[in-house]
């Protein structure tokens, strides 16, 4: 394993067609329920002020997707200055044989300014000014455009014209879909123009399947210096709210369907699926994602994703641990499964196998890193932090005819503490990827 050492500076329903002329921003506070795809002009300037969505409304199933950022409940500390963290570039121990056509793909929960505002018991400790938008989108810009990656999948966004007039100016352009109901964030992509094209484009409410307000995005590129290599990339922002499990899975398996149909339909273009999943490693949904199957009726839905075993006083040992969430206790938790619920999860009543056709691997767990960043899987140890919750439930997945050669390593536990909280530093993912195969087979399969 090697290191280079670097610094930073902090199915079917209703799919939204990409537009191919960008609207008004009035327009977009007015229509939120497309997929919006944008020319950025790369000579707007990155301190232009620009209007955002507001609204006054909260959402019903989902505004509990704000699970997030850095903050450290056991430490009381003012900082005047961010410290620097030193992360690295950490290279497949034997890269496998594969194409010279590479790329790199970040995904960054970067905390809706709204959801900072609304949540402010998360983040207690951190300093006022350390929340401010104005501060927190000019560190988030620098570090993504410090890391060079060359597509971008944001979660969280509140205000899209503000990243994307500084994105642009890195030759950046982007999509946005904004969530249902009253929240007004959404999930966000940029690509790089002179690397990739974009083929088709398609947002997913997950309102449609009755799977409330929460959405994705997904994207068929092709690279520009090489027309037979196209590329799926998904981006998601999944539900937050632990006790619904079964929603959880719903969402999951919702889009991954729909994005193996996109791969046939574009030569059985490889993807990458991004976002935070709101699952941690140890959960039954990670065994869903990385396995592509759940018998559903050996958990407790409540318990699906792991995250009330995370809070980070029994993370960091200062209480008891509660069970595992994986616990099967043979199928004595079938009461707690409702007809609709089964549904939900598995797409069939009659059904308690979830399935999912899509068969993946994490970057991170293949790429390992130090034993002081990551876990017994190879995932990060954490990639959110604040006053409820310590653990990981960000991942960047991958299907066959790609592997990851490299990936951006996180820091230890011990790093996250001695920050002393930081909202705008919600760890980003970033990984490069090459493909193995010579060309995407089928490449004439879309036209």
């Amino acid at each position: 394993m090697r290191c280079e050492a670097c610094s930073s500076s902090s199915l079917c329903a209703r799919y939204g067609p990409v537009s191919t002329t960008a609207p008004s921003r009035s327009s977009l506070k007015s229509r939120p329920s497309f997929f919006y795809f944008f020319n950025c002009k790369p000579s707007i300037s990155c301190s232009t002020n620009r209007p955002t969505d507001s609204s006054s409304s909260s959402s019903s199933l989902s505004t509990s997707s704000y699970s997030r950022r850095w903050y450290n409940p056991l430490r009381r500390r003012q900082l005047d200055e961010a410290p620097d963290i030193e992360r690295h570039w950490v290279e497949a121990d034997q890269p496998p044989l594969a194409s010279l056509e590479r790329f790199t793909v970040a995904s960054y929960n970067i905390l809706a300014d709204r959801n900072a505002s609304w949540h402010k018991d998360l983040y207690s400790n951190v300093p006022y000014s350390y929340m401010n938008w104005d501060r927190r989108k000019r560190l988030i810009c620098k570090e993504l455009i410090g890391w060079n990656p060359d597509i971008i999948c944001l979660q969280e966004v509140d205000k899209y014209f503000d990243l994307s007039d500084m994105l642009a100016t890195a030759g950046y352009l982007g999509s946005y879909k904004r969530r249902t109901g009253g929240s007004v964030d959404g999930c966000a992509m940029f690509w790089k123009a002179d690397k990739f094209r974009l083929l088709e484009g398609e947002s997913i409410e997950f309102k449609s399947f009755g799977l409330g307000d929460n959405v994705a995005q997904l994207s068929v590129f092709e690279m520009c210096n090489a027309a037979s290599r196209r590329l799926l990339i998904g981006n998601i922002h999944v539900l937050y709210n632990p006790r619904r499990g079964h929603v959880k899975l719903g969402q999951i398996r919702s889009l991954f369907s729909r994005a193996q149909n996109l791969s046939e339909k574009w030569g059985n273009a490889p993807a990458v699926l991004a976002g935070d999943f709101n699952s941690t490693p140890q959960s039954a949904i990670y065994k869903f994602l990385s396995s592509s199957e759940l018998n559903v009726m050996l958990y407790d839905r409540r318990e699906l994703s792991g995250q009330r075993s995370c809070h980070p006083a029994q993370v960091l040992g200062l209480k008891q641990q509660f069970s595992s969430p994986l616990k099967s206790i043979d199928g004595l938790l079938k009461d707690c499964w409702t007809d609709e619920e089964i549904k939900v999860a598995t797409g069939k009543t009659t059904c308690n196998i979830a399935v999912h056709p899509l068969k993946l691997n994490s970057s991170y767990a293949t790429v390992r890193g130090s034993l002081g960043t990551r876990g017994s899987n190879g995932e990060p140890l954490a990639t959110s932090y604040h006053s409820k919750f310590l653990g990981t439930v960000d991942y960047l997945w991958h299907s066959d005819c790609l592997v990851p050669t490299k990936v951006l390593d996180t820091i230890s536990i011990d790093v996250l503490q001695r920050t002393g909280g930081l909202p705008c530093k919600d760890l980003a993912l970033v990984s490069e990827f090459a493909f193995t195969t010579p060309t995407n087979v089928g490449i004439n399969a879309a036209t």
